[in-house]
């Protein structure tokens, strides 16, 4: 076999060996990821004092009528002057 054709197969499979080391580090990544999400929103809920039946019935409002985007910012009002003669 031509020796470039077995350094390039060498590097390849080496290569190959990596991506699916990172990968399932990834997988891992994501898992662990999950998991801390899924516990700051359990830690929310406790500290709301929200009960599990509660919750579903909030979320099942929150479907069937989405509230409108709350903003973050307060809109002052637009006081157009007015010249008294």
């Amino acid at each position: 076999m031509n020796a470039k054709i077995k350094k390039i197969d060498t590097e390849y499979e080496k290569n190959a060996a990596r991506i699916a080391e990172l990968q399932t580090r990834q997988k891992e990544l994501e898992k662990q990821r999950t998991e801390y999400e899924n516990l700051d929103i359990i830690g929310l809920v406790r500290s709301m004092g929200v009960t599990p039946e509660e919750l579903a019935a909030i979320m099942q409002a929150a479907r069937q009528n989405p509230a409108a985007p709350a903003t973050t910012e307060k809109e002052e009002p637009d006081y157009a002057e007015t010249e008294n003669d």
